[in-house]
C-alpha cells in the first residue's frame, strides 16, 4: 500500500546553532570572553567540526546505541587530546583548566556520551598515566594516547563497589617475580569496548595499598563484554570486565605517583570538575533546544515563546544554566591557580548536576509531547542527564566531601 501523505503541517524541528563564528547562545554573561584569542580560535575550529561531522550522527548512534568510530580520527585530526600535558603540535605547556572546561562544555552542548568518550580518555586514562607513570611511562604511551593512535579506558569501578571502592576494593594484584598478576572484576567502563589500553586499579595483596597497572586489550586473561540495554549516554560503550589471572610485567605498573589511591584520587579530582562542565554543556543543549523549539512551535496563533509560563521556563532554565556556568569557571580558575580543592570539584560537580536534572526536565516539558521524540533532541539530553547525574561522585557523595570541608566533622559511615 502506497505511504499516505501526511495532512499535518510540519513540526518544529528545533535545533542548535553551530556556526563557528557565534557563541553559544546560552552563554548570557559571556563567560568566554575570559578565554584568549588562540582559545576562542581553538573553540571555534571545535565547534564547525561539531556542527558538520558530530551532531549529524548523534542521533541514530544514540538510538543504536553505537558509537561512531570515525570520531576517533575526527579528534585527532583536531589534536587537542594532548592539550592537558603540554602534547600536541607546537606545544610545550599544558592548557588552562579553564579552557578545557569550556571545550568539555562545547562538545557536551552536543552530545553528553561524546564528551564523556572523549573525558574518559583525555581526562580518566591519560591522567591516570601522567599522575602515576614515571617519565619513561609518560614517554612511552601518552605521545601515542595525544595523538589518539591508542585510546584508554580507566578500569576503577566494581560490581560491588562505587562511592567506596577505594576502602573496600577487590580486584588485587600479587607480585610474580618481575610480573603481576591481576585477578577480579570491574564495571561501568567506558571506552572499554574498542580502548587499546585500560588502566586497572587493583589492591596490593602485600601492601594493601591501591596501585594502577596498563593492561593492553589483548592481554589473555582479561574479556571485556559490553553493557546492553543502557537509557542513557547510549553512545559510550561501558563494559564489564572480568580479570582472571591476568600478567603484567613490572613496568606495566604505574610507579612515578605516590603507588597509592592517592594517584588516582588527584586524577579524579580534575576529571570531577570537568564533569562539571559537562553538566553545563548538557544545560546548554538542552536550554538552546528549547528555546529554538519555542519560537518555532505555534498554540493559540502565536509561538509559544511569547506566553508568560513558557518564558518562565526558558528564564530559569537560563539561570541554571548561568549559575553553573560561574560555579565551574571558578573552579576552573581556582584549579589553574593551585588553590583547587577535592571540596572545590565536589561542590561544582554536585551544583551543576543537580541544575542540570532541572533544566533538561523543563525543557523537556516545554517541549511537550514532541520532548520525547529523540529528533528533538531534547529528549536525548533529559535520558543522559540521569547518568550524569551519578558518575564522578554521586550528589551525596560530593555533599559530604563537601560538608566534612565546611564543618570539620566527616559524615561518612564505613
Amino acid at each position: 500500500m502506497p505511504e499516505l501523505p501526511s495532512d499535518f503541517p510540519a513540526l518544529p524541528r528545533p535545533a542548535l546553532d553551530l556556526a563557528p563564528d557565534r557563541d553559544a547562545v546560552a552563554d548570557f554573561f559571556d563567560y568566554a570572553d575570559l578565554l584568549t584569542d588562540d582559545e576562542t580560535a581553538t573553540l571555534r575550529r571545535l565547534r564547525s567540526y561539531l556542527g558538520e561531522d558530530v551532531a549529524p550522527l548523534v542521533e541514530n548512534a544514540w538510538e543504536r546505541a553505537e558509537f561512531p568510530m570515525p570520531l576517533v580520527k575526527g579528534f585527532a585530526d583536531l589534536d587537542l587530546a594532548g592539550l592537558p600535558y603540554g602534547l600536541g603540535a607546537g606545544r610545550t605547556e599544558p592548557a588552562r583548566r579553564l579552557f578545557l572546561g569550556f571545550l568539555h562544555a562545547e562538545i557536551a552542548r552536543v552530545d553528553p556520551s561524546v564528551n564523556s568518550f572523549f573525558g574518559i580518555h583525555t581526562g580518566l586514562a591519560m591522567g591516570s598515566v601522567h599522575a602515576g607513570g614515571t617519565e619513561e611511562q609518560r614517554q612511552r604511551w601518552l605521545p601515542s594516547m595525544a595523538r589518539m593512535e591508542t585510546i584508554g579506558a580507566f578500569g576503577l569501578t566494581e560490581p560491588d563497589g562505587g562511592s567506596d571502592v577505594a576502602g573496600g576494593m577487590r580486584t588485587t594484584a600479587r607480585r610474580d617475580g618481575d610480573e603481576w598478576v591481576l585477578d577480579g572484576d570491574k564495571r561501568w567502563i567506558g571506552n572499554a569496548t574498542f580502548a587499546d589500553i585500560v588502566v586497572v586499579w587493583a589492591r596490593d595483596l602485600e601492601t594493601n595499598e591501591v596501585r594502577g597497572f596498563v593492561v593492553p586489550r589483548d592481554t589473555e586473561g582479561m574479556t571485556i563484554a559490553k553493557i546492553e540495554g543502557k537509557t542513557a549516554l547510549r553512545i559510550v560503550q561501558n563494559a564489564d570486565i572480568a580479570l582472571r589471572g591476568v600478567r603484567v610485567p613490572d613496568d606495566h605498573r604505574l610507579s612515578g605517583g605516590t603507588g597509592t589511591f592517592d594517584d588516582a584520587g588527584g586524577v579524579l579530582r580534575l576529571t570531577r570538575g570537568n564533569a562539571s562542565w559537562g553538566a553545563v554543556g548538557t544545560q546548554m543543549g538542552a536550554y538552546e533546544l528549547a528555546l529554538s523549539y519555542a519560537l518555532q512551535r505555534e498554540q493559540f496563533g502565536r509561538p509559544i515563546a511569547g506566553f508568560q509560563l513558557m518564558q518562565e521556563l526558558l528564564v530559569q532554565m537560563l539561570g541554571n544554566v548561568t549559575a553553573s556556568l560561574g560555579m565551574a569557571v571558578r573552579n576552573a580558575q581556582l584549579l589553574d591557580a593551585g588553590r583547587g580543592s577535592d571540596a572545590h570539584s565536589a561542590l561544582a560537580k554536585e551544583f551543576c548536576a543537580s541544575r542540570m536534572r532541572e533544566t533538561v526536565a523543563w525543557a523537556r516539558q516545554l517541549v511537550g509531547g514532541n520532548g520525547v521524540i529523540l529528533g528533538n533532541g531534547v529528549g536525548r539530553y533529559f535520558a543522559d542527564a540521569e547518568a550524569l547525574y551519578s558518575f564522578e561522585g554521586t550528589r551525596e557523595m560530593n555533599t559530604l566531601i563537601v560538608g566534612k570541608a565546611v564543618t570539620g566533622h566527616s559524615a561518612f559511615v564505613r
